[in-house]
């Protein structure tokens, strides 16, 4: 994160917002700073990429589903921007910690363990990483002690839109992207390829909300989509991952999609156009 709050230096805040003698590696200076480019950022990724799945990939039909809510797309957006500035403020912490140099976080290729093959391995333990820890977090929200108070805003969504996919309690939300931000205080990761991960989680996010549910075939028991998130919405207890079932698997909570099955929500409105 430090790269964008140079950037945001450099271009904008300390030839036109802050004062010339704020220095720009003063800790309040930069916490206030991380909260406005984060809310920003998040704000940002989550219309722009949301808008274009919800018109562009989102069937529209499914709006027609006895358990689509009425004005449940414009509830949704409501929910997700009230809770992304409160989610924010322990990311600011996380990021704040970063920038101030706690992390594993390195600028150039040459810094990393193992070269460019080093980076795409962070890559891919980074998915590995975070998968593992959001299928377990994800999992402990539906315990009856957090998922009342925490988790079951989320699941008010039956029948979701890609502007679900941000629209979270702020503890819920902030819980399951936690695993993003402990990661590079973990393990060495390029600061660019870290940014990268960072809009690809959350366009990933959008996508398991977009009610597309196609994956090739051979792949249909290997990504956690959209179709396997579907029914983790409708049924509760199923499909807790974000990339991949493995960690369902493991623990005894894959079901595979009904939609793969003839029995998904496209399905029962073919059933009801039929009648």
């Amino acid at each position: 994160m430090d790269l964008v709050l140079e950037a945001a230096d450099r271009h904008l805040l300390t030839p036109y917002v802050y004062p010339a003698g704020w220095p720009e590696g003063e800790p309040c200076r930069q916490l206030l700073s991380l909260f406005v480019i984060t809310n920003l950022g998040a704000l940002a990724l989550y219309l722009f990429f949301g808008t274009l799945s919800y018109y562009f990939i989102f069937d529209h039909e499914l709006k027609k589903h006895p358990q689509f809510l009425e004005n449940q797309v414009s509830r949704e957006i409501a929910y997700a921007l009230r809770s992304l500035p409160w989610i924010s403020v322990p990311t600011v912490a996380l990021f704040f910690a970063e920038v101030r140099g706690y992390s594993k976080l390195y600028d150039n290729i040459e810094d990393s363990p193992y070269g460019w093959s080093g980076v795409f391995l962070s890559m891919l333990s980074f998915l590995f990483f975070t998968d593992m820890g959001i299928y377990w977090i994800h999992r402990g929200l539906h315990h009856k002690l957090f998922y009342k108070r925490f988790h079951k805003p989320h699941h008010l969504w039956k029948i979701a839109t890609p502007f679900a996919s941000h629209a979270f309690h702020p503890v819920d939300g902030f819980m399951q992207s936690l695993p993003y931000h402990v990661y590079p205080f973990l393990f060495p990761l390029h600061k660019v390829t870290y940014l990268g991960l960072y809009i690809f989680v959350n366009v990933w996010t959008i996508s398991i909300h977009d009610g597309d549910y196609r994956v090739p075939r051979l792949l249909r028991h290997v990504i956690n989509g959209s179709a396997h998130h579907t029914d983790h919405h409708l049924y509760f207890d199923y499909n807790y991952g974000q990339y991949f079932t493995l960690w369902d698997k493991i623990g005894g909570s894959y079901k595979s999609p009904t939609s793969f099955e003839g029995k998904g929500p496209h399905d029962y409105l073919r059933k009801l156009r039929e009648k």
